[in-house]
């Protein structure tokens, strides 16, 4: 009867396989898990998959094994011949001598070209089921298996064991050994995303304006509005001309909704035009939740106060025991194509990630660049220590965030504005109609407002070398990227991050002034919202190669940060010297009529930039072609 259950159960998963690609072809794969049964007793473990934080904590033992784990995410890994031709195809995307140029595909074409196959599909959710869990989804694009099931049943499936640690004064549950799964898997199976529950984190400093109409100058302190941001980078001309998003949007990755009517009001006040988001909820509705509500409305005003007419979609999802709510919010982003610009205020420390996190993010977001998506992410406020907390006492070794030290992400720092002696100059004396005091482009250096510079705790841009990822050939040939060691270098660019002149909005009916990379990530999403809005609401897949294609160009968009560092108590971080790029801000903040109207010279004319070697020239192979059988 088992048997036929199971059976059953693998015929019902192919057949919901097979809908979600029904409108793709699918490419004939060899099968990576052997046609025998599956022997257990020959295992492989995957190593690197036990959360760092959990090692320093003390062990309180072994969690219920009734204990429920919903929403568990297991990461399929492409074949070697397939990661070499997506790799291959996603260059031959954005090469303008190539035919597939901008040829997006869509989730499902995806998974049939690069993910599982049916078979192997089949055996995967097979071996979940015969150990007593449910598969609840298999995502488009093939390579994700979302399940739910027990403690207990990890245990016989992974042979690790979920227990409780108590680590700096908080409970948390994580596994205490590397997860085992069948070596007959090992061609096919990447890793649990997580077994732990230490979540991604947002980190934003917030004061409350008790003021119902409050000055946005007041004294010395200028708080960013809407009108402001626009005058200090360049977006006037681009409204002016009618390029304000419309066509374009945003999918933001949360985990708590929002109240609309915040959204409504800080539209108002700035004299935006009415434009609703849309909330998406994937799985349990977390509702409004805490800290998290913050975050989601702040990216929620700020990429639609950049973009005003540019759709915003908040995609929500409630964090299970096991599972980051983040994690679930952006495979859903990506796996629906919910927007061409995607943004993520999170992070988690690049050395912290277990190796299935990793190739988690990794794939993901290579996955939505070969769909035409730009993805950015906010590249944390612990200065140099990636490994902290923005708002810690103290760092313990330098760190980046490792779900924008992708190679396939846009990972956006912080800057500072630096108006000397005579703010007068920059900043007027009275607020405008809208709102707006700020006179023209402010000067910037590296946000840096932690103890260092006289601060109490860790509060600068997040900024470093990656001990993952090897240096992308766009960046190699930018001048203080980090040749020495060949790796990549974040962040790629920054936007004004500083409680300095902090940025306002509304939340639970309150004015707030809010900093950090958090505010950075979404507005930059913003910006990419105008670039797909100028070219008819096509999406322009990874932005980094354009990036740093313009800023090697006689008329680049971006402000070179001109001094300061992200060095912060317990960890030296790195200087900025008026150079083209530096490891605290990248290429520096945007000229965005500069950066909008010249893209389009960027993606198509290789001479006259002198674009870098991995753009306009023939792929070493041709990749996969989208019309193959």
């Amino acid at each position: 009867m088992r048997s036929r259950i199971r059976a059953a159960f693998c015929l019902a998963c192919l057949l919901l396989i097979a809908g979600c690609a029904a409108n793709a072809p699918i490419a004939t794969q060899s099968s990576r898990v052997p046609a025998a049964a599956i022997d257990e007793s020959h295992r492989v473990t995957l190593a690197g998959n036990v959360p760092l934080p959990a090692r320093s904590g003390i062990d309180e033992g072994a969690i219920p094994p009734g204990t429920r784990l919903d929403r568990l995410l297991l990461v399929l890994r492409s074949s070697p011949q397939q990661q070499s031709a997506l790799d291959e195809l996603v260059n031959a995307q954005q090469d303008p001598y190539s035919p597939l140029d901008h040829r997006w595909l869509t989730p499902e074409e995806f998974g049939a070209r690069f993910g599982a196959g049916n078979e192997q599909l089949a055996q995967v959710a097979g071996w979940l089921t015969a150990h007593g869990f449910t598969v609840d989804e298999i995502p488009a694009g093939r390579r994700l298996v979302i399940f739910s099931g027990t403690a207990g049943q990890v245990l016989s499936a992974f042979h690790t064991e979920l227990h409780r640690y108590r680590v700096n004064g908080a409970e948390h549950i994580a596994n205490a050994q590397d997860p085992q799964i069948p070596a007959a898997l090992a061609g096919v199976v990447e890793g649990v995303v997580s077994l732990h529950d230490f979540r991604r984190q947002s980190e934003i400093r917030t004061r409350s304006l008790l003021d119902a109409e409050p000055e946005y100058t007041a004294g010395s302190t200028h708080y960013l509005f809407p009108a402001d941001f626009a005058t200090i980078y360049d977006l006037d001309p681009l409204y002016s001309a009618g390029t304000d998003g419309a066509g374009s949007s945003t999918a933001i990755a949360g985990r708590s909704n929002i109240d609309p009517g915040d959204v409504a009001t800080f539209r108002s006040i700035a004299g935006l035009p009415a434009n609703t988001p849309a909330a998406i909820v994937d799985g349990t509705n977390p509702r409004l939740a805490g800290s998290d509500q913050l975050e989601s409305t702040l990216d929620v005003e700020w990429s639609g106060a950049v973009a005003p007419m540019a759709e915003v979609n908040l995609v929500i999802a409630a964090s299970t025991a096991a599972t980051d709510g983040v994690d679930l919010a952006s495979a859903y982003i990506v796996n629906h194509a919910a927007a061409p610009v995607v943004s993520v205020s999170y992070g988690s420390c690049e050395q912290d990630m277990g190796s299935a996190e990793l190739a988690f993010y990794n794939a993901l977001w290579e996955q939505a660049a070969s769909q035409g998506m730009s993805v950015f992410v906010a590249s944390g406020d612990a200065g140099a220590a990636g490994c902290q907390a923005g708002g810690d006492s103290m760092g313990s070794q330098a760190a980046v965030n490792g779900l924008c030290s992708s190679p396939y992400a846009t990972c956006v720092g912080g800057t500072e504005f630096n108006e000397g002696t005579d703010p007068a100059q920059y900043w007027s004396a009275a607020n405008a109609a809208n709102y707006g005091s700020a006179l023209g482009y402010i000067p910037e250096e590296v946000w840096n407002e932690s103890a260092l510079n006289g601060g109490t705790d860790l509060w600068a841009s997040g900024g470093g070398m990656s001990v993952v990822y090897a240096q992308p050939e766009w960046q190699a040939g930018t001048s203080g990227a980090g040749a020495a060691n060949r790796m990549r270098a974040v962040p790629d660019v920054a936007l004004s991050a500083a409680d300095h002149d902090g940025y306002f909005m509304v939340e639970g009916g309150t004015y707030w002034i809010v900093s950090g990379t958090s505010v950075a990530a979404p507005a930059f999403a913003g910006v990419m919202d105008l670039v797909v809005n100028k070219h008819g609401g096509t999406g322009q897949g990874h932005a980094n190669p354009g990036f740093y294609s313009l800023a090697a160009a006689a008329n680049s968009p971006f402000h070179a940060t001109g001094q300061g560092n992200n060095s912060v108590p317990g960890v030296a971080g790195f200087t900025a010297n008026g150079a083209a790029y530096n490891l605290a801000t990248g290429l520096g903040s945007v000229d965005a009529a500069l950066l909008v109207n010249g893209w389009s010279a960027a993606q198509n004319n290789c001479s006259r930039f002198g674009l870098l070697p991995v753009r306009c020239r023939p792929p070493r192979r041709m990749p996969i072609l989208l019309d193959q059988p």
